[in-house]
This record gives structure tokens, sequence and C-alpha cells, in this order.
């Protein structure tokens, strides 16, 4: 439990360590890859499984896709043109619709894996009315390795950290060490120069 094992958490509700995976899950539909990361970086700490956080961020990230497909079949075409953000990305959808049609595979895995383009690439996807289960297949076959690298990078990251964090006790004791014997010199030297007057 995440917050159970961290010190200064305990006074956040009790039903957050209960829900770790599903808060997990819910933040990687929202934002995937940052907490791909985060999620391999706890589970270096022992605070996650890492196999179960895996499979909590592939289906999270797999839902987000599906949200942006129903977005760009059933939602894109009914936005008003107003706004130069908004007329961008719907000329940026109608350049991919045919595209994606004739190389649905090639289009779908270069969006997942650049990220991106991935926003756009998702809104086509279901503007040009992919079928589905071709959809989701491709974005999986994408979400696999590309969840996997985040992971492994998390999980170094968290686990030099961690042999750092060892090493950065034993610097900082040393670094006391060498003030406090240094201010006993400078006061060992300001005595000789100065000494006490007679009385």
């Amino acid at each position: 439990m995440i917050v159970g094992a961290w010190p200064g958490l305990g006074a956040w509700p009790a039903w957050v360590g209960h829900h770790d995976y599903a808060l997990l899950f819910a933040a990687s539909v929202a934002e995937g890859p940052l907490v791909t990361v985060a999620a391999a970086v706890l589970a270096s700490q022992g605070l996650l499984n890492l196999a179960a956080a895996y499979a909590t961020v592939v289906l999270g990230d797999l839902a987000g896709d599906a949200l942006y497909y129903a977005a760009g079949r059933w939602l894109l075409g009914r936005l008003p043109l107003r706004g130069a953000r908004t007329s961008r990305l719907r000329r940026r959808v109608d350049a991919l619709r045919g595209y994606l049609l004739e190389h649905p595979g090639r289009v779908l895995l270069f969006g997942k894996l650049t990220h991106s383009a991935g926003f756009a690439v998702l809104l086509a996807a279901g503007a040009a009315r992919l079928r589905p289960a071709r959809y989701m297949l491709y974005n999986l076959l994408g979400t696999l390795p590309k969840s996997a690298l985040l992971m492994l990078v998390g999980y170094f990251c968290g686990r030099f950290y961690e042999n750092l964090r060892g090493d950065l006790r034993v610097a900082g004791a040393a670094g006391l060490v060498l003030a406090v014997l240094g201010l006993l010199a400078l006061a060992w030297q300001l005595r000789a120069v100065d000494p006490a007057p007679p009385e």
C-alpha cells in the first residue's frame, strides 16, 4: 500500500491506500507515459507489484485510446469551428483520415510510439470509422513495448535513486564531520592569533 508505506501520507483518506491500482488505472487513462514511469519507480521501492502495475497501465492506456476513438467518431464533427486550435486539429485529422484507412497499422503504431502525433491519430481513427477491434489490436501492439520500455526506465531510475540515497547519507555524514572539524580548526586558529589578555 502506497499510503501506508510512505511517511507523511497517513493523513490521507484510508480508502486511498486500499485502491492503489484503481487510482493507477485512472491516472494512466489521463496521462499514460508519465504515470507508467512513476508506477515503475514505486514498484522499484516495493510499493507496487511490478507485473500488476504493468498490466494496470497497459489497460489504462488502452482505455484512454478507446475514449479518443469515441471522441473522434462521435464528437469531433460536432465541435464548432471556432478558435485556431480547433480548426488546426480538424485539418490534421482530415489530412490523416485517408492515409489511415490505407495504412492503419503503420499510422497507429507511429502515433502510439511518438506520442506527440498520437492525439490527432487516435481522433482520426475514430473519425475515419476504423473498425474498433482492428483499432484496439494495433494500439495494444504499440502499447505493450512502449509501456514495457517506460517501466524499465522508471524501475531502474528508482533503483538508482535507492542506491544513491545510501551513498548520499554517507556523503552527508562525512560532510558534517568535515564541517565540524573545519569550524574547530578555525576556532583554534583564531584563539592562537588573538590570545586572551593576561590578567
